[in-house]
């Protein structure tokens, strides 16, 4: 790799940092054996800033551009470094969309053992053999009747869900070696 400026970041397509590069998993490096690249980076990914500083974390991670001037509608001014989002997410039922639920159910007889594109219903008339499901049920054309609201309770046991959007798995590589970047 060669004309790379010192601390610029690129994306690799395998798994390891070539020569002259180091992966971008926030690892700890030290100031002494990498003056210049600390002078372009500072503390901003870490580090006590005597002894040592850190390398950008991108593991799970997306970049951003850093914002500085006034956002536009509906967006954030970003610091360089800053880090945010979470890889899970719990729905709180306050965060959920109003709706509601119409349970139906029939009062004639049922005539199949499983819940599947049928509804509840008063009793069941088929081969008791088949009968595993603590319930009745009956196919959808039969009479219908609305059952009551509190039939349905709430469910989602508050677990959280994941929050990763779809994803390509690249490397992303930061250089040790390069060009000084000249400031304007």
């Amino acid at each position: 790799m060669s004309d790379q400026f010192l601390a610029e970041i690129r994306i690799f397509s395998f798994p390891f940092a070539p020569a002259g590069w180091a992966q971008c998993n926030g690892q700890i490096m030290p100031i002494q054996q990498n003056t210049a690249l600390f002078s372009l980076l500072g503390t901003t990914y870490g580090g006590n800033g005597t002894s040592n500083f850190g390398l950008p974390n991108l593991m799970g991670n997306i970049p951003l551009h850093v914002g500085r001037n006034q956002p536009g509608p509906g967006l954030q001014i970003y610091d360089l470094g800053q880090t945010g989002g979470s890889t899970t997410v719990t729905i709180l039922q306050t965060e959920m969309a109003m709706h509601s639920h119409s349970p139906m159910a029939t009062t004639a007889d049922g005539t199949v053992p499983t819940a599947a594109n049928n509804q509840p219903a008063r009793a069941y008339t088929g081969n008791i053999q088949d009968y595993t499901e603590g319930l009745f049920y009956s196919p959808i054309t039969s009479p219908q009747l609305q059952m009551p609201p509190q039939t349905l309770g709430l469910t989602g046991g508050s677990q959280p869900h994941n929050n990763i959007m779809p994803s390509l798995f690249v490397n992303y590589c930061i250089a040790l070696q390069g060009a000084f970047p000249a400031r304007n």
